[in-house]
């Protein structure tokens, strides 16, 4: 990350060469690109975004809403094209601003969808915006060469760096929870479902075996991004990344893209002599041997920004901290802090809806929620409650008086025997949508 010597301003503004920019570039828009293709095909745009009948939304974001009929097909579309045109350069900063609106959109149409690395896909694409990345091999430069440059500031690739080293540290933070290394849950619960594995199946129910997973994972988090950093150890740190994130991918494929997108982007940690033999490899690449340097105007502006964003970025996934009780169990803080597989969660979920005489009637989840939906609902308190406000206005129109809604909910936390989430006696339609501390969800 950003040490402080490196804050300073001039350190910031140091002309440096593009290679890594350009690179991450073309590897960053080839991945997204791809990534969109297979969730086009596996059928997910309409699975996710077309057919639930109600979604789930961010605080704050509730008057975005999916596009009817054919809608979202054609915003994959227009994703898709924009990550094609970042691969190429082309038309890049149109590109990378439809890029960035697109996918951000999709990911606030519904909160069960939401994975740390969709949240880090959205950062990186906005600083994409305003980076120089196409002023090197890229379609711009070829129908305009007066736009080619072999210098950025520094602080263009140290960004990028910054936020790939936000990721892993927090992470490897979020590891130290007693559960996590004293107890290696929940290692223990999940590795026993992967002996079917070929040579190291027969190895997933020894206890040792959790620990390992548990206690290695933790130090890699930690420390990866201090060896990527240095040059000297970028080389055997990224071995280390790609075997980390393959086992996972392996171990773990339910977590979808984040081990591709992590081997991808902590390529922006090799120097930039690295790059320049990667990108020399390609088609139509030219080394320039007279350097021109990408300048910045309101370089005062700039810096100030960067802090700010340094700031928040450290601040965010500490914010937990900020309400009372067991983390896990609360959920309250918990998106956006980079909590990757830290726990083992499940709920059973029974709503009922009364009316103003006291006639009660169970309500069938399955009747309103995509059983995704429905298992990270029965399980996070403010879906629970967006859901509960959801019901009591459907009721409402379908003729019920003042309809009041009530929820027996039980929940399991790594490994342990499932008890009573909250309290069954509070009418959920009453209370409010807020980002204070949920009273009626019951102490761990």
């Amino acid at each position: 990350m950003f040490s402080s010597g490196s804050i300073s301003r001039p350190a910031l503004f140091k002309p440096v060469p593009i290679a890594p920019l350009v690179s991450f570039r073309i590897a960053f828009g080839l991945l997204m690109f791809l990534s969109i293709l297979r969730f086009w095909y596996r059928g997910w745009v309409s699975a996710v975004y077309i057919l639930p009948r109600f979604h789930f939304t961010y605080f704050g974001f509730s008057w975005i809403r999916p596009l009817p009929g054919i809608g979202m097909h054609l915003v994959f579309c227009c994703m898709a094209i924009a990550a094609l045109c970042l691969t190429l350069g082309w038309m890049y900063r149109s590109a990378a601003v439809l890029f960035f609106l697109t996918f951000t959109y999709v990911e606030l149409i519904d909160v069960t969808t939401y994975l740390n690395h969709y949240y880090f896909i959205s950062l990186v694409a906005f600083w994409m915006i305003w980076l120089p990345a196409n002023r090197s091999y890229s379609l711009d430069v070829w129908f305009r060469p007066g736009l080619k440059k072999t210098m950025v500031p520094a602080w263009t690739i140290g960004i990028i760096r910054f936020q790939m080293g936000v990721v892993y540290f927090f992470a490897g933070i979020a590891k130290l929870n007693p559960d996590w290394m004293l107890h290696a849950i929940p290692m223990k619960i999940w590795l026993p479902a992967k002996t079917h594995l070929p040579l190291v199946g027969r190895f997933m129910y020894e206890t040792w075996v959790a620990y390992l997973f548990s206690w290695f994972g933790a130090i890699y988090d930690l420390f990866i991004v201090f060896f990527l950093w240095n040059k000297r150890t970028t080389p055997y740190a990224y071995c280390f990344v790609v075997l980390f994130h393959a086992a996972t991918a392996l171990f773990f494929p339910g977590i979808g893209m984040f081990p591709y997108i992590m081997i991808v982007c902590s390529t922006i940690f090799f120097p930039a002599t690295a790059h320049e033999r990667f990108l020399s490899k390609l088609p139509f690449y030219k080394k320039e041997e007279q350097p021109t340097i990408f300048r910045y105007q309101k370089e005062k502006l700039i810096h100030k920004i960067l802090l700010i964003y340094v700031l928040l970025q450290l601040l965010i996934p500490m914010r937990y901290l900020l309400y009372p009780g067991h983390l896990f169990w609360h959920e309250e803080g918990y998106r956006f802090s980079w909590r990757v597989m830290l726990m083992e969660k499940s709920g059973a979920t029974f709503f009922y809806v009364q009316d103003r005489n006291g006639h009660r009637q169970e309500v069938n989840n399955a009747a309103f929620l995509t059983p995704l939906q429905e298992k990270m609902m029965s399980t996070q308190p403010d879906l629970i409650l967006q859901y509960a406000h959801f019901l009591a206005e459907t009721y409402r129109q379908r003729g019920v008086e003042h309809p009041e809604v009530y929820a027996q909910i039980y929940v399991a936390l790594n490994g342990a025997r499932s008890r009573l989430f909250i309290d069954s006696a509070v009418n959920l339609a009453a209370q409010p949508v807020s980002l204070q501390h949920y009273k009626w969800v019951l102490p761990y």
